[in-house]
């Protein structure tokens, strides 16, 4: 079977609410697959879930997803009233993403957690992918109790649950609760060691994970990386190229992505540098990117 080859934009750390509207009119008149919000909480930028509803209820056909949004810290049966709620007023374009903490230092506190984070992050996963399944949920965990648990609004085909991550505790957390990844600051040959971790990871859990269910978040520079992002990047990659994580332009966006292809993945969040998705760069955007839909 054929991938599906599918772009979305992401709203960075530095877009505020002003432009909101204007952009989700936009990205639905042009024909862009999907838009995507990232968890910041000591920014400008719109929370996750409300932006997701603000972008839903404005559009008939363009997706919203999380990338990412931290679910450690959160109720799951909480986490899943909300987004069977959004699936029930938008079917099938409701896509979300979840991780293990903020990246930002200052915010990991807002997200406490009674245990080992990674061990409450699968028992999230659990827990929320049990009642986005089933009626009259009851778990007995570490971490979580609750009995006849459900959600009013149970979509008719339960939501795909990604996980973000780029370290082997988040492939083998994918494979063994996930319905996908979405992957970032990872090299193409990062990427596809990563693919096949996911697949040997859900085959040892008895589990399959779609081959279209692999995706990446990408930065785009488009007048050449700058010193600041390639100071910012390789803190985080130490010893990697910022050059094989970050796109210094629109020629440069397609090299990356056709590595990205080659290493097995099909789902693009491309994020502007600057953080603002304004009228000219959803333009380029659509003429670079929509031709490599299929």
């Amino acid at each position: 079977m054929t991938k599906k080859v599918r772009f979305g934009i992401g709203v960075g750390p530095r877009s505020g609410p002003d432009r909101l509207a204007d952009l989700v009119d936009l990205l639905e008149d042009t024909g862009i697959d999907s838009l995507w919000f990232s968890e910041t909480v000591y920014g400008p930028t719109v929370d996750p879930t409300v932006g997701m509803a603000f972008a839903l209820a404005r559009t008939a056909r363009l997706k919203v997803g999380t990338s990412v949004a931290i679910l450690p810290g959160r109720h799951p049966v909480l986490v899943a009233e909300q987004l069977a709620s959004l699936a029930a007023l938008a079917p099938k374009r409701v896509l979300p993403v979840f991780g293990l903490q903020a990246a930002t230092p200052a915010e990991r506190e807002l997200f406490p957690v009674s245990g080992r984070r990674g061990d409450v992050f699968d028992e999230s996963l659990r827990l929320l992918r049990a009642v986005l399944h089933d009626d009259d949920v009851d778990f007995d965990g570490e971490f979580f109790t609750v009995h006849g648990a459900r959600v009013g609004l149970r979509p008719t085909r339960p939501l795909d649950v990604w996980v973000g991550g780029r370290v082997r505790a988040a492939f083998r957390r994918v494979g063994r609760y996930g319905d996908g990844w979405l992957g970032s600051f990872v090299t193409p040959a990062e990427a596809a060691t990563a693919v096949a971790t996911i697949h040997a990871e859900a085959d040892a859990a008895g589990r399959t994970i779609d081959d279209d269910h692999f995706g990446l978040t990408l930065l785009l520079a488009e007048n050449g990386v700058p010193d600041d992002l390639a100071t910012a990047v390789t803190r985080q990659r130490p010893g990697v190229d910022p050059a094989e994580l970050v796109a210094g332009g629109w020629a440069d966006l397609h090299r990356l992505i056709d590595g990205y292809l080659d290493a097995g993945l099909s789902k693009f969040v491309v994020l502007p540098a600057d953080g603002r998705a304004v009228d000219r760069f959803v333009d380029r955007f659509a003429a670079e990117l929509l031709p490599r839909q299929n």
